[in-house]
């Protein structure tokens, strides 16, 4: 832990004060993970694997978490849980013919499937899961997963609100577990000018930090309204959790023949704000970085949007937008549409802008080459910038290879990871604060100490949702 301190930024050490605190207490706890770290017993010992269950199976776990997990000797995916059935089927297959693969044994794992979470939760051999779900079943599996004693590696945005997102973030602060959110730009593979550019900036080669500009696109409008009986396989009302009831129209949900198909759920807001979390909670994220805010948020926010009229289809998130938000550091933010996607810094000296170039994670991202569109992924208003030698004496910003192998590495050394979930909150939370401006169409002043609005009821009352029935945050015991 001492080593964690000396490499993280000073602003960080009252974070990690309470994580030591809660690794202490889940020490003492009756429920423990049986992963020892490998500086116990050495790289060799019989600890040193593993065992994760796989929560949703998806586009995003199939064509990325499961496979940059499964590339780690020490992960041992050994379950896996999902509501639709087929995919659950879908799953186990997959997941065994990859350890067949790797292994050259074809009966090499026996998957074990769930079709309810909780019960793959509740293995005492299950060390770690992974949750790759729609956005509003974030925070909660994250939560009970963290009450068990388990390490969690959850898809991004964090939670569908701000107030469920830092009760998250208290439980694995209090549980001690290894937390990671897929923000995999902190990562050098596979895109190290994230970092470097993060680096550059923090060193002053743009002078004084003034502005940083951040583009993403909206969501077209659209969606088949008409009302659909549930399939057989699909436990839909499980898949609505805490949301409220409505009734199944496929473009609510997700395909039920392609598993790569961009899902309706990511256009409705009773399932998540849009691209201004989407893909904002990678962007954010960065900008958080390289501005030196990651364990804060903005003081002020505007915004507007325009959103689909209602009888334009099923689909309801924000098209084109443009919100503008200030720092307590007096940098200014502004993120829209307008801009190439990706982030900009501009300073006194000169400007870095970066962004994954024509490479996502899958091809719906916007910044894929799918996309048709070329975007150059690091350039400078000066190409010396970009040269620039980091000295030994200067802020060298935390390393990750990749961001999966940096979670299993966290949790067999006992380190704090690159995402843990403060920072994971206050990137989140910074793209429902750009939301709810866009929503008001009006100046929100934002206290990031409290985490509240300030002197505004209607913005404080978007900090939360109803939750329905057995489901949601306020559920969790822990």
């Amino acid at each position: 832990m001492t080593k964690i301190i000396k490499d993280l930024h000073a602003d960080r050490r009252d974070f990690l004060k309470k994580s030591a605190t809660g690794m202490a207490g889940i020490i003492a706890a009756s429920v423990f993970p049986t992963i020892v770290p490998s500086t116990v017993f050495g790289k060799n010992a019989p600890s040193n694997k593993i065992n994760i269950g796989q929560v949703g199976f998806g586009r995003i776990a199939s064509g990325h978490d499961l496979p940059e997990v499964i590339k780690n000797e020490a992960a041992h995916v050994i379950a896996v849980a999902d509501l639709d059935s087929n995919r659950l089927a879908m799953g186990k297959k997959w997941i065994e013919a990859r350890y067949a693969k790797r292994t050259g044994k074809d009966n090499y794992l026996d998957v074990k499937t769930y079709d309810d979470y909780h019960e793959m939760i509740a293995r005492k051999d299950i060390d770690a899961i992974i949750i790759s779900t729609p956005d509003h079943w974030h925070a909660q599996p994250a939560m009970e997963a963290a009450a068990a004693g388990k390490h969690v590696y959850m898809q991004k945005p964090t939670s569908l609100t701000i107030s469920e997102g830092r009760m998250m973030a208290d439980m694995i602060i209090k549980k001690g577990v290894k937390f990671q959110l897929g923000s995999q730009q902190r990562s050098v593979n596979p895109w190290p000018q994230f970092k470097r550019t993060c680096e550059l900036v923090r060193n002053g080669r743009i002078g004084q930090l003034k502005k940083v500009y951040i583009g993403l696109p909206g969501d077209p409008a659209g969606g088949n309204t008409a009302k659909m009986p549930v399939p057989s396989n699909l436990n839909y009302d499980m898949w609505l959790g805490s949301t409220p009831e409505v009734y199944y129209t496929l473009d609510r949900v997700h395909s039920q023949t392609d598993i790569n198909d961009r899902p309706g759920w990511l256009r409705l807001e009773q399932f998540g704000a849009g691209m201004i979390t989407g893909w904002g909670s990678h962007h954010l994220d960065i900008a958080h970085w390289g501005m030196d805010t990651e364990l804060t948020g903005p003081i002020e926010a505007y915004g507007k949007a325009t959103f689909p009229a209602p009888d334009s289809g099923l689909w309801n998130v924000h098209g084109d937008f443009l919100v503008n938000m200030k720092y307590a550091n007096g940098v200014e933010m502004e993120i829209g549409g307008d801009h190439p996607n990706g982030v900009k810094f501009e300073g006194t000296d000169g400007w870095i802008f970066v962004s994954r170039g024509n490479v996502g994670v899958t091809a719906s991202d916007p910044g894929a080459a799918a996309s048709g569109k070329e975007n150059e992924a690091f350039k400078a208003s000066d190409k010396k910038i970009l040269g620039s030698v980091i000295g030994p004496d200067e802020i060298h910003l935390y390393e990750s290879p990749e961001q999966h192998q940096n979670w299993i590495e966290s949790i067999l050394n006992d380190k704090q990871t690159i995402s843990h979930a403060e920072i994971a909150q206050r990137s989140c939370s910074a793209c429902l604060i750009a939301h709810a401006a866009m929503k008001l169409n009006r100046k929100l002043k934002w206290d990031p100490k409290k985490e509240k609005f300030i002197g505004d009821k209607e913005a404080n009352a978007m900090l939360s949702r109803p939750q329905r029935g057995i489901y949601g945050t306020s559920k969790v015991k822990g």
